[in-house]
């Protein structure tokens, strides 16, 4: 079975649960499974610690001059996405991994940055409830989608607000390694009706 790189982006204040909720349900994928699949590791812009919402400290895996090949790239939210939006850096290098990606994921009002890097353009798209209206400003053809948790349309998917990227997240495990596997990492979290699975 083919492994996988998992790429989450971090910057200052970015939420919390947005990147921790992904990094938990790929990460403990390995635990629940006992294979080995998934390589996730955090990423930012330069080097030095992320002072994430609520000052929470990261200590970012890899920079943007170098990092491994990715092949799943998770952009999280929060309210420092409004403060990279304008800044060429980050929506470039989003479009450069996005090249070679087999999926780019939104969490929450990560889909700014999506949306900013011309990914959502004409697709259906869902994000947190307060920020569909930016959403729609920002790239017009977007088809938003509030009643979904999460939506897939080629290689983007995004996601509802903070807590929905654990769904998506349990998502891209059933879709990279089987219906089985993400079952086994749900119930291994104990997250959502677990103890029926």
């Amino acid at each position: 079975m083919q492994s996988y790189n998992v790429g989450i982006l971090l910057f200052n204040d970015v939420e919390v649960l947005d990147f921790a909720g992904p990094f938990e349900v790929f990460s403990v994928t390995k635990d629940a499974t006992s294979f080995d699949f998934l390589n996730v590791f955090t990423i930012a812009h330069e080097p030095g610690n992320i002072i994430a919402k609520n000052g929470l400290e990261v200590v970012p895996d890899y920079t943007f001059l170098f990092h491994p090949p990715i092949q799943v790239l998770i952009v999280p939210g929060g309210d420092g996405t409004r403060k990279i939006f304008e800044n060429r850096e980050y929506i470039k290098w989003i479009q450069k991994v996005h090249e070679n990606s087999m999926i780019t994921a939104s969490v929450c009002s990560g889909a700014r940055l999506l949306a900013k890097a011309g990914l959502l353009r004409g697709i259906p798209v869902t994000t947190h409830h307060q920020v569909m209206e930016e959403i729609k400003s920002i790239s017009p053809t977007s088809k938003l989608d509030p009643s979904k948790r999460y939506i897939e349309r080629g290689r983007v998917i995004t996601s509802g607000g903070i807590s929905a990227g654990i769904d998506m997240s349990l998502y891209i495990v059933q879709k990279l390694l089987g219906v089985k596997t993400a079952l086994q990492t749900q119930k291994y979290m104990e997250y959502g009706d677990w103890r029926s699975l």
